[in-house]
């Protein structure tokens, strides 16, 4: 491997991970000795890389640092042609123009022959289910989750009990015939979720709730592992 590809090489992995990881780590995924491994972090941050942490500690690469496009293998192709027409055909209508966004980006830098491969794939989204009823846009919850601020929704759960909750939005799941928010209720104290074409209103309140999304999102995994599942979205 040559050092150029090395060095894209190192970026892809860090790229992988939310967290800070060790530099044996990275080390040993590369087949490089620490002192390469540190040379390399060095080479990247002076580029304009990003990349926080220090030797002892671990390194992970902040959002933004924008590298030439990267060469894809024929499987990656397929799967990100498969994914982008899946959201596409079933996200909201603004989501699904930005896939259509993405995936034209990615086809005007592939070479000829990738670029046929990308144009031609075979495989295709079966027809989907519509989803009815839903009276919002979700770009509020979208960005609600990214900014990690309280909503204020008016909701109607199965037994056509109307509540007004302050939820703290943290995923939003698509499925072929809803959507599902999973998110912290201010007023049953927990984790619930609330699926959206049961949500008659939004309000995007100016305060953020006080805990980390991610380290929320960490912990609603193993509340789902535990309960799964008899898992559904608010009975109560």
């Amino acid at each position: 491997m040559s050092r150029a590809q090395r060095l894209l090489e190192l970026i892809q992995i860090l790229r992988e991970h939310r967290y800070p990881v060790s530099g044996e780590t990275l080390a040993t995924e590369l087949g490089i000795s620490l002192r390469t491994l540190y040379r390399d972090i060095a080479t990247l941050q002076a580029q304009g890389a990003d990349i926080r942490g220090e030797a002892g500690v671990g390194y992970v690469l902040q959002p933004g640092f924008m590298l030439p496009p990267l060469m894809f293998t024929e499987d990656e192709i397929e799967a990100i042609v498969l994914g982008s027409r899946w959201v596409a055909d079933r996200a909201d209508e603004r989501l699904g123009a930005s896939a259509a966004s993405a995936i034209a980006k990615i086809a005007s830098v592939l070479p000829p022959p990738l670029r046929r491969e990308f144009d031609d794939s075979g495989l295709l989204i079966g027809p989907s289910t519509r989803i009815h009823g839903e009276t919002i846009d979700p770009q509020p919850i979208r960005l609600s989750i990214r900014q990690q601020r309280k909503l204020l929704i008016h909701y109607t759960d199965q037994h056509e009990s109307t509540s007004q909750r302050t939820i703290w939005p943290f995923a939003l799941g698509y499925f072929d015939q809803c959507r599902i928010l999973a998110a912290w209720c201010e007023l049953r104290d927990g984790y619930r979720h609330f699926r959206t074409d049961r949500i008659h209103q939004i309000d995007v309140l100016d305060e953020t709730y006080p805990r980390s999304r991610h380290v929320m999102l960490r912990e609603w995994r193993e509340y789902i592992r535990q309960r799964s599942p008899e898992i559904t979205t608010d009975r109560d």
